[in-house]
C-alpha cells in the first residue's frame, strides 16, 4: 500500500507570549484526507496552534511544515496562497458585506482557476446560494459559520484549519457543518484540522485525536483505539 502523505507536520512546537508559554512540544501530523480532532478546555493551547501554523502568532521553537515546506517566518497572506485556510473562532465575516461578497474575500487566497469558484460553497450550503444576496448581518449564527467555511473553500485548500465551529450553533445547523466536513474528508484531497470542545461531534468526525491542557499534548489516540469515556476522562483531568 502507498505510504500515506503527510500534510501537515508539527514537531515540538512552542509558542511564548512574553514570558508565558501557552504551546510547548506539541507533535502533530496531518494526511492528506484525513481529519484530526484537536480536544481540550479555554486556553489550553488549541486556537494558539492553530494561528501559529497559520503564521498569526510567531513560533518561539519547533517546527511547522506543510507538504514538507517550512511555515515559520511566513506571512499569514503567504501561508494562504500556500493552501491553508483558517475559519476562526467567532466566524469573523463582515455583516454589512452580502453573502456573496464575503465568499469573494476568499479569493484572494483562491490556488488554481477554472468553474465558478463559489459553486464549491453553494453545493455544500445551499442556503448561501438563495441568500447570496442577504447581507451576512442578517443571517443566523449557524447560517455565518456556513458563509465563513465556504469561505475558506472558495481558496481550494489543501489544509483546512477549524476553531471551534459548533460553537453557539443550533443542532439542526451542526448536523450539516457535520456532514460538509465528512464529505470534503472523502474527496481526499485536502486534510483538515478540527478544534472543538463539543466532543461528540469530534469523536464522530475524528480519525485520529489529541487531547490538549497547558499547551501540551496529554493524551492522543486514533479511531481504531477510540474510547470517548477516556478522552472525557483526560479533560476533566
Amino acid at each position: 500500500m502507498p505510504t500515506a502523505e503527510p500534510v501537515l507536520e508539527l514537531d515540538e512546537l512552542e509558542v511564548r507570549y512574553g514570558s508565558v508559554t501557552a504551546v510547548r512540544g506539541i507533535g502533530l501530523r496531518v494526511d492528506r484526507g484525513e481529519i484530526v480532532g484537536l480536544i481540550g478546555p479555554n486556553g489550553a493551547g488549541k486556537s494558539t496552534t492553530l494561528h501559529a501554523i497559520m503564521g498569526a502568532v510567531p513560533a518561539a521553537a519547533g517546527e511547522i511544515r506543510l507538504r514538507g515546506r517550512t511555515l515559520r517566518r511566513r506571512t499569514p497572506e503567504s501561508i494562504a496562497h500556500a493552501g491553508v485556510a483558517l475559519v476562526p473562532e467567532g466566524r469573523r465575516i463582515f455583516y454589512d458585506f452580502t453573502v456573496e461578497e464575503n465568499l469573494r474575500l476568499g479569493l484572494a487566497g483562491r490556488r488554481g482557476r477554472g468553474g465558478d469558484p463559489l459553486e464549491h460553497a453553494f453545493d455544500l450550503f445551499p442556503i448561501l446560494k438563495e441568500y447570496r444576496r442577504r447581507h451576512a448581518g442578517h443571517l443566523s449564527g449557524g447560517q455565518q459559520q456556513q458563509l465563513a467555511i465556504g469561505r475558506a473553500l472558495v481558496m481550494r485548500p489543501k489544509l483546512l484549519l477549524l476553531d471551534e465551529p459548533t460553537e453557539g450553533i443550533q443542532p439542526s445547523i451542526i448536523k450539516d457543518i457535520g456532514r460538509a466536513i465528512t464529505y470534503l474528508r472523502s474527496l481526499g484531497n485536502m486534510a483538515i484540522v478540527l478544534v472543538e470542545q463539543y466532543l461528540d461531534f469530534a469523536c464522530e468526525l475524528g480519525d485520529n485525536f489529541a487531547v490538549m491542557d497547558r499547551g501540551a499534548v496529554k493524551y492522543a489516540c486514533d479511531r481504531a483505539n477510540l474510547d470517548a469515556s477516556e478522552i472525557s476522562r483526560q479533560m476533566a483531568l
